[in-house]
């Protein structure tokens, strides 16, 4: 099932009741006229559906118009004592979010969506934290949304590195005029990414993006996946290593697509962190490159250390979120154990602050306007999209929405196919069939005959079905 994506209809709401939502971070990232991140495409979708956007914070409850789900855009909070100040009395409904830590203490009472994969950033208590489970509000996600965005941002890392081609300094002697490419290019011998391995740690919707566009460079991929997987994993050409460190060994890259796992109540420690360590890195092919645009907890960044200062690793890009006090300046965040590398291995490293999939404006503004539908969803109709964890007695759970070609083949994709496209397989898969009966009863002399005359159809009703399954999202792992 799918969110309610019209933008058309207006939704119909209790004349009597009002809900507030509060959105604290950006739903548009293009600027606008005024020189700021432009929210208009999201704010021109609520207000067809019938609701309201306010850009400031929740004031009177009681003076807004009744009847209506009213949207709070407050994109400037960060810090958690801002947050809870803003939203630890409980006075909205629900929320949307999409970097922004939610403090547990921070309280809504409805439901909780956060802007891409993961939840890891959704601590309030009121739904039982970043795993879902617990509480008594819905908390959703809306997955695959940026799934694309990131797995480009993952190659592009790679590729700053490997093919190890110093391209700035050949830059600057050719526009210097300094340099002979008969004489001196020798000098500067480089290896392809083909042929190179590429270790995965995940085989979610980002995961799978990225092992799709290192095949394309020619790489072999090996993935590290829950045992459920190997079958598709093997199924779509690439690498099942049950263990963790053996899918390391000997790659040239190592990325991490797994999330933190879930948090223990005691320790608050997350499941997977430091789930790349010593055992992991030494394993991998001296030189390598690592990759983690997932959650800056996964390494453990001693570890990180000892492999930078000894080659084992030569190139690590992080992306993970830090932030600022407003008021002292102290910074705090994922990211903060990485800064102590900087003096040492600053030209080694490459650090984001949570942007390889958080500045792709297409990617937010879809998100955001699904994170819209699904809490349509939830306050009228008490049906829960892409839900995380535990759903309340209550709501009715419509399993998951993601953007076409992102995650499994579902029985929705098979059955929402018109007549005439399962005609059109129909018909290709039988013309293949004969021709590949044919070549199996046949003689040599007389396959070749087959070949010479039917090559080219075979190849062209080959290509046809696979162009004809991307396109009606039918290619992948089925669920």
């Amino acid at each position: 099932m799918t969110a309610n994506t019209s933008a058309q209809a207006v939704e119909p709401i209790d004349p009597e009741s009002v809900y507030t939502v509060l959105i604290c971070d950006l739903v548009g990232l293009r600027f606008g006229p005024d020189g700021r991140p432009d929210p208009n495409e999201v704010r021109a979708h609520i207000e067809a559906k019938g609701g309201r956007f306010h850009a400031a914070a929740l004031g009177d409850k009681a003076g807004l118009e009744r009847g209506r789900v009213h949207f709070f855009y407050q994109p400037e909070l960060s810090a958690r004592e801002e947050l809870i100040e803003a939203a630890g009395d409980g006075r909205y409904d629900a929320v949307i979010a999409a970097a922004t830590f939610l403090p547990a203490e921070t309280v809504f009472p409805l439901a909780g969506v956060r802007i891409g994969a993961g939840t890891g950033n959704m601590g309030s208590l009121s739904w039982g934290g970043g795993s879902g489970e617990g509480g008594t509000a819905v908390l959703m996600n809306t997955p695959g949304i940026n799934s694309r965005a990131t797995a480009q941002m993952v190659m592009k890392a790679i590729l700053k590195v490997l093919p190890d081609l110093p391209v700035g300094e050949l830059h600057d002697r050719v526009a210097r005029g300094a340099f002979d490419t008969g004489r001196e290019l020798r000098d500067f011998p480089t290896e392809k990414l083909e042929g190179k391995t590429i270790a995965l740690i995940g085989y979610g919707n980002i995961g799978r993006e990225v092992a799709k566009l290192a095949r394309a460079f020619g790489m072999r991929v090996v993935i590290h996946a829950r045992p459920r997987h190997r079958e598709w994993i093997e199924a779509e050409g690439f690498v099942y290593a049950a263990d963790l460190a053996d899918a390391a060994d000997g790659a040239n890259v190592l990325s991490i697509h797994v999330g933190l796992g879930k948090q223990d109540a005691q320790s608050g420690r997350y499941a997977n962190a430091g789930l790349v360590g010593a055992d992991v890195l030494s394993r991998l092919n001296r030189g390598a490159v690592l990759v983690n645009y997932d959650r800056g907890e996964l390494v453990d960044v001693a570890a990180l250390a000892h492999a930078l200062d000894v080659g084992q690793v030569r190139h690590a890009a992080i992306d993970a979120d830090l932030f600022s006090n407003a008021s002292t300046g102290s910074l705090s965040g994922p990211m903060l154990p990485y800064l102590a590398l900087v003096e040492r291995h600053g030209g080694r490293l490459e650090l984001l602050p949570h942007a390889a999939a958080d500045t792709d404006h297409p990617s937010r503004v879809a998100g955001a306007r699904q994170a819209v539908d699904q809490i349509f969803d939830v306050i009228l109709r008490k049906r829960v999209v892409n839900a995380k964890g535990t759903v309340p007695p209550g709501y009715v759970s419509m399993g998951a929405s993601t953007p076409p070609g992102i995650g499994p083949v579902t029985a929705s994709d098979l059955l929402k196919l018109t007549a005439d496209q399962y005609s059109a397989l129909a018909d290709i898969c039988e013309q293949q069939a004969g021709l590949w009966r044919g070549l199996s009863d046949a003689q040599p002399a007389a396959q070749s005959k087959i070949v010479a005359e039917k090559g080219e159809q075979l190849v062209r009703l080959i290509d046809s079905f696979c162009l004809l399954a991307e396109k009606l999202n039918l290619r992948g792992p089925y669920q």
